[in-house]
């Protein structure tokens, strides 16, 4: 996932009810996709940036002393400014990146 080049809004957006549920014509299961994916986009997103922080951390017994070090802030002020994972995932999802299926489809197909 490339965040830097993502189209996402970073503020909230209207979007149109029906471009959301016409891939699945049912808009319940269109936003309970979306929200599995954007689950894992969060997910994705934590477990870079944690391992990014983890590179400047320096480990210190002494609980007084805090050190403020600016390529730490400077990465995490490139997270706080990144779109939300829910607009992340909807972006993918209006221009069909995300692969689902309906296992029920799959069942009626095989009877």
């Amino acid at each position: 996932m490339d965040l830097k080049n993502s189209n996402a809004p970073v503020a909230t957006t209207t979007i149109d009810k029906n471009l959301i549920d016409a891939p699945t014509d049912n808009i319940y299961e269109a936003i309970s996709i979306i929200s599995k994916r954007a689950a894992q986009i969060n997910s994705d997103i934590k477990t870079e940036l944690i391992e990014k922080l983890e590179e400047f951390a320096t480990y210190n017994d002494s609980l007084e002393e805090v050190f403020e070090n600016k390529e730490q802030i400077e990465v995490s002020k490139f997270y706080e400014k990144l779109p939300k994972p829910h607009a992340l995932a909807v972006e993918e999802w209006l221009d069909d990146k995300i692969y689902h299926r309906n296992s029920a489809d799959d069942i009626k197909e095989e009877l």
